[in-house]
């Protein structure tokens, strides 16, 4: 009777420990295959930083996606614009373009040289489209001939969704946050990287546009990032609002908006500063 007792014992304790066996190996084909599916998932879904959460992963394809695909774009070559970027100033004509103040047809001089210079008594002209986040191409010089100083020389301004001035303007003593390369009355330049006076400036911009709720509230500042001839002169500087001469910056709620190129001063004072080789990329 303890004999037969002892091998039931034996018997229950074999098959629990074999059962415990089964079930060890279960959760381990599970998590392999969990992983395993995961792995395949992960290829063709994007992972954002914020959702990383669970186990570390132990597999590198547990890390690896493949969609969304990525864009191809031809960079294009020795001056020419990328492949999808808008080209709104090719040297040919200013059919991208309209008077700011009339909303006809853009007056300013066209050059030989492939460029467009600003005419007395036409005042700025705008792009006919609108746009929010960019990337901005935009070539500029100021005339040798012009006498001033201060605001009063080589002065222009590229207008950011039509409100948001970068100031265009000789290597001249004025107030820093009126300085080439500013964020007009806001952000001074980190440096000034004009080329001499008669020739041509680049400025490479990446601008993000500022973001509004239902209520019409600012809840996020647009920022700017410039390099000028290939320096940076603006860092992801925030724009605190619009770019007035007088008074403090405003954020008047709005969506896209166009491209301005500022015609400074009245008739028979206006810089003449020309502009070429302008276009964008939508980001």
């Amino acid at each position: 009777m303890k004999k037969t007792s002892s091998m039931k014992i034996k018997i229950i304790f074999s098959i629990s420990i074999l059962i415990c066996i089964l079930i060890s190996c279960q959760d381990t084909i599970k998590v392999n295959g969990s992983d395993e599916k995961a792995a395949s998932v992960d290829k063709d879904t994007v992972i954002r930083h914020e959702e990383y959460t669970g186990t570390e992963p132990t597999d590198p394809e547990e890390t690896e996606y493949y969609k969304p695909k990525v864009p191809r774009v031809n960079p294009g070559l020795e001056g020419s614009p990328p492949s999808d970027a808008v080209v709104l100033f090719d040297g040919k004509d200013l059919n991208q373009w309209i008077s700011a103040k009339t909303k006809n047809e853009a007056k300013w001089t066209l050059n030989g040289d492939g460029s467009m210079t600003v005419a007395d008594d036409v005042g700025s002209i705008m792009t006919k489209q609108n746009f929010g986040d960019i990337q901005l191409h935009i070539e500029w010089k100021s005339s040798k001939e012009e006498k001033g100083e201060g605001q009063h020389t080589g002065n222009s301004g590229i207008f950011l969704n039509g409100m948001y001035e970068i100031q265009v303007l000789n290597d001249t003593d004025t107030y820093v946050n009126g300085m080439v390369g500013s964020v007009y009355k806001q952000g001074p330049p980190l440096a000034i990287s004009s080329a001499p006076i008669g020739e041509w400036n680049v400025f490479d911009m990446i601008y993000h546009a500022p973001k509004f709720n239902r209520d019409d509230e600012k809840i996020k500042s647009g920022t700017i990032t410039i390099f000028h001839n290939g320096v940076i002169v603006q860092d992801h500087t925030e724009i605190k609002g619009t770019t007035p001469y007088i008074g403090w910056p405003k954020n008047p709620a709005h969506g896209n908006g166009p491209l301005i190129l500022q015609a400074h001063g009245e008739k028979g004072q206006v810089s003449h500063v020309s502009y070429r080789n302008i276009w964008l990329r939508e980001l």
